[in-house]
């Protein structure tokens, strides 16, 4: 029982320096710093070797993300994307404290705003996205692989993970994990050999009778996440459309013999494709 104590302390202690150190690199990076040096001498290190702030990483990595589900990122969408991170990445929400963020990120060539005041990755702030795109899934893959966390965790504990995964043993977790592509949520690992399939679409684009193939589900949502692991919903599950109801907003499916329904919102946030087998008819 001491022994149980003492490791809950550990770990508790551990979600404690954490969260001191995001508030802390949250502050720090609405500082004004002067340049030095070593600024001009990082500046033009690979992302490899140049590492941003974690609540820079976090920005970069939440903007990559909507870019990815095909949403134009402006100030506050981007500030409500950020609530949904775990709470121990310390982030401050406010649009004032975000703004703040964006305009660092602009002056380091990371960010453009355009006329439509929507937020675009630069070229460098594309490489940095990605880095820390890749490090977050890796990370999700790893702690389902090797270390059995359930799906509906494996989100947050990347997210304490992915800033302190360093080139060297990113390439190591690389090679045991046999070259992932996929994250478990079915999201593209950058960086990898990942081919995507064509005719992705969202679920609630599906039509009844038709036999489709889970492709990629959400992962901020912990509760939905845990209702759709429960009933099998996960990548690469077959299923069939049963209804699509417009007027109660309900979609019915089967995944292995089982009856899942869900809302229409829930299906805009999973992604289905036609079954291989499908095709080949």
């Amino acid at each position: 029982m001491i022994d149980r104590f003492c490791r809950r302390m550990l770990i508790s202690g551990h979600r404690i320096q954490a969260s001191l150190t995001h508030k802390f690199n949250d502050r720090l990076d609405r500082m004004p710093r002067a340049k030095s040096n070593t600024d001009s001498k990082t500046a033009n290190l690979p992302p490899s070797r140049q590492r941003l702030s974690m609540t820079a990483e976090n920005y970069l990595l939440s903007i990559y993300r909507l870019n990815e589900e095909g949403t134009a990122v402006t100030l506050t969408l981007l500030a409500e994307h950020l609530k949904t991170l775990p709470e121990g990445e310390g982030l401050g929400t406010s649009l004032p404290t975000v703004g703040g963020m964006v305009r660092r990120l602009q002056r380091e060539g990371m960010l453009n705003l355009d006329s439509k005041k929507q937020l675009l990755l630069t070229r460098k702030g594309t490489r940095n996205a990605e880095s820390i795109v890749r490090r977050h899934r890796l990370a999700e893959r790893m702690v389902v692989d090797m270390f059995d966390v359930e799906l509906h965790r494996a989100h947050i504990e990347a997210h304490l993970l992915e800033h302190a995964i360093s080139p060297y043993l990113e390439e190591r977790i690389m090679k045991k994990l046999g070259l992932p592509t996929t994250s478990p949520f079915g999201y593209p690992i950058p960086g990898t050999d990942f081919k995507q399939k064509t005719g992705a679409f969202r679920l609630d684009e599906a039509e009844a009778g038709q036999h489709l193939e889970i492709d990629k589900i959400p992962v901020d949502d912990e509760v939905l996440l845990e209702h759709l692991v429960r009933n099998n919903v996960t990548p690469g599950s077959a299923i069939r459309i049963s209804e699509i109801n417009t007027s109660t907003g309900v979609i019915s499916f089967e995944c292995m013999n089982d009856n899942v329904v869900v809302g229409y919102q829930v299906g805009q946030s999973i992604w289905v494709r036609q079954r291989d087998d499908e095709l080949s008819q």
